[in-house]
Parts: structure tokens; C-alpha cells; sequence
């Protein structure tokens, strides 16, 4: 087997940051057709905006009401459209395929399979919510793993191993 090339804090924000464009906003827009604009109040986000930008200290005093039943039914279409990607595209998302880096199963570093899928994608709840120590951890281990590795027995590296 080949050495094993970690991919790194980030080339991943990257990769997650091309996602959110490529990936997660397309499901929004949709989604927000979908709901006949009954997802969140976009009138009450261009006025904060507007008042942000003409230095208004109250531009965040109200913010935009959303639908709950939108809001789960966008994450819960965004995690599925990740998965079926990484089902796919052996582990990678438009945004890791960009950037060339791919999920594998941290011990035999072949593909995910649909468990770690499901613990890795509920895993970036647990990222989230420990004030995003989760995903720092990629920048301080040597293997590369954020908390959502370590629960789904994943990691993150290259696909083109020299």
C-alpha cells in the first residue's frame, strides 16, 4: 500500500467552502421555490443588509423568521445529495473531487461505506456544536481527523497517492 497523504485543515475549508456553492446552494434555491418563499422572510434579510451596509448599528435587532419544516427539509435534501455523491464519487463531494481529496475508512483506506456515511454526516452536528473544535481538530492532529472522523472511523486524504 501506498503512503497515505492526509489532506489538511485547509484544502478541506476549501473543498467545504466550494460545496456551499456548488452543492448546498443550488438545494436552497430550489428549496426556496419549493416553498412559495416560505422558507425564510428574504424582504427582512435584504433590509438588514441594507441597513448594515449604510452603517446602521440596529441592522441585526430583527431578524428573518424561517419554517422549521423548510429549514429540515433543506438539511435533510443536502445531506442526502452529499451522500449520494459520496456513494458516487468514492467518498468525495464536487467541492473534495475539485480539490482532489476523497473519504476513505480510516483503517483499511478503501471506501466508506453507508454507516460511516450516516455517523460522518451526523458527526458534523457534534463538530458544529462544540464550537467547531470538531473541525479544528484537522489542523492540530497528525492524522488529519475532526471529531466526525473519529465517530465514523473516517479520514480525509488525496486521491492521486504518489
Amino acid at each position: 500500500m501506498s503512503e497515505v497523504i492526509y489532506a489538511g485543515f485547509w484544502i478541506r475549508f476549501l473543498a467545504s467552502l466550494l460545496d456551499t456553492i456548488f452543492l448546498a446552494l443550488p438545494v436552497a434555491i430550489v428549496i426556496y421555490f419549493l416553498s412559495d418563499g416560505n422558507w425564510f422572510d428574504f424582504s427582512q434579510y435584504q433590509q438588514n443588509v441594507m441597513m448594515a451596509m449604510s452603517g446602521n448599528a440596529h441592522a441585526l435587532d430583527s431578524q428573518p423568521t424561517t419554517s422549521l419544516k423548510w429549514e429540515l427539509f433543506f438539511e435533510v435534501s443536502v445531506l442526502l445529495v452529499t451522500m449520494l455523491f459520496w456513494k458516487k464519487w468514492r467518498g468525495a463531494t464536487p467541492g473534495k473531487r475539485f480539490v482532489g481529496i476523497h473519504i476513505v475508512d480510516a483503517k483499511t483506506h478503501k471506501e466508506l461505506d453507508n454507516q460511516q456515511a450516516i455517523i460522518r454526516s451526523f458527526g458534523y452536528i457534534a463538530s458544529t456544536f462544540s464550537f467547531l473544535i470538531g473541525f479544528l481538530m484537522v489542523a492540530f492532529r497528525k492524522d488529519k481527523r475532526g471529531l466526525h472522523d473519529l465517530l465514523a472511523g473516517t479520514m480525509v486524504v488525496y486521491s492521486q497517492q504518489p
